[in-house]
């Protein structure tokens, strides 16, 4: 992901968890924060060592942001996100990433589809 796209900092993290609204369901918890100045959106990623080691949590990341850059367009702009990788995520494939995330980014009302999806 471009650098523009990620949330890095702590403190950056700390606030959307402070001011941020959640939901979540089985797999992930999504935090999300309005930032009404910024153009477009951002993730922030936290994937635990309880979930498994560094080869599962980087593939778990991987997938989180394959997921969001192909929902790029039906993501709303000008927020920033943090997604919380639980341990049921550790034994899925992308495709059940990506419906996971769909329904917990419909589930926070961030995600409004432009384009019609199969």
């Amino acid at each position: 992901m471009k650098k523009k796209l990620r949330i890095k900092k702590e403190d950056e993290f700390q606030l959307v968890f402070k001011k941020g609204e959640s939901s979540a369901n089985r797999q992930f918890v999504v935090y999300v924060l309005e930032k009404p100045g910024q153009d477009h959106f951002r993730i922030g990623l936290s994937v635990s060592k309880k979930i498994g080691n560094a080869v599962v949590r980087n593939q778990i990341k991987r997938y989180i942001r394959q997921a969001f850059l192909e929902l790029k367009e039906d993501i709303e702009e000008g927020k920033d996100y943090i997604v919380i990788a639980r341990k049921p995520a550790a034994e899925m494939d992308f495709f059940q990433v990506k419906s996971s995330l769909i329904h917990v980014l419909k589930r926070s009302k961030s995600l409004n589809f432009k384009t019609k999806k199969q």
